[in-house]
């Protein structure tokens, strides 16, 4: 009988966090796909038949791991520990007012923008903001908004991904004026019990945006 067990201890990773992943998962997965690795090659080290049990374990190890970061990696931690069925946020929606400065500015701050005739959308990853024309908002036609919204409304956090030196110079470079920070806050990733340091700015419109990192 071939007895599974389970991957050996690894060290906690000190790799750059990928997709939000825990360091101890990382660790893990690339772990036991190097001890997956070296047993495959080093086959004539050991005899057959215990090289097979050995391969048939990290097998079901590496399964176990790859799943489990998979899984985290395209759902969330706190949808994976939680068994809902709410995945992620999609999209937010607010009114604009001075639409072509808004362009520009979340242009200069790096994100990819789409243009509309009725909204112009940021994009950040898999997600979205989309901000309404005035003509839109204004008009009376346009129903499936927050009727009392109205610029500035909006309270945006942002993951970011570069140093603290890097975001600097890149609010900078928009030429937004960071009124509040560094200052440590606690943000969404792992249930919430994660902790960064966060920047605040506000964009053309006056909406407040906040820049997290976290360590």
């Amino acid at each position: 009988m071939v007895r599974i067990g389970k991957p050996e201890p690894v060290v906690r990773s000190k790799s750059v966090e990928i997709l939000g992943l825990r360091n101890e998962q990382f660790a893990v997965c690339v772990n036991t796909l190097e001890v997956l690795v070296n047993t495959c090659i080093t086959p004539q080290s050991v005899k057959l038949e215990s090289a097979r049990r050995r391969f048939l374990k990290y097998v079901f190890g590496a399964v176990v791991a790859l799943t489990g970061v998979i899984h985290r990696s395209n759902v969330g931690y706190a949808q994976a520990t939680h068994n809902s069925n709410i995945v992620r946020l999609d999209h937010v929606a607010v009114p604009m007012r001075h639409t072509n400065e808004m362009i520009a500015f979340y242009r200069g701050l790096g994100f990819h923008v789409n243009e509309s005739p009725r909204i112009c959308s940021v994009h950040f990853g898999d997600t979205k903001i989309n901000f309404h024309r005035p003509a839109a908002w204004e008009s009376n036609e346009f129903t499936l908004r927050a009727h009392e919204a109205v610029p500035p409304c909006g309270d945006f956090c942002f993951v970011w991904g570069g140093t603290e030196s890097e975001l600097e110079r890149q609010l900078e470079r928009v030429g937004a004026i960071i009124i509040e920070g560094p200052v440590p806050r606690q943000g969404g990733r792992n249930v919430g019990t994660d902790t960064g340091t966060s920047r605040y700015i506000r964009d053309p419109d006056g909406n407040l945006l906040e820049f997290i990192l976290y360590a």
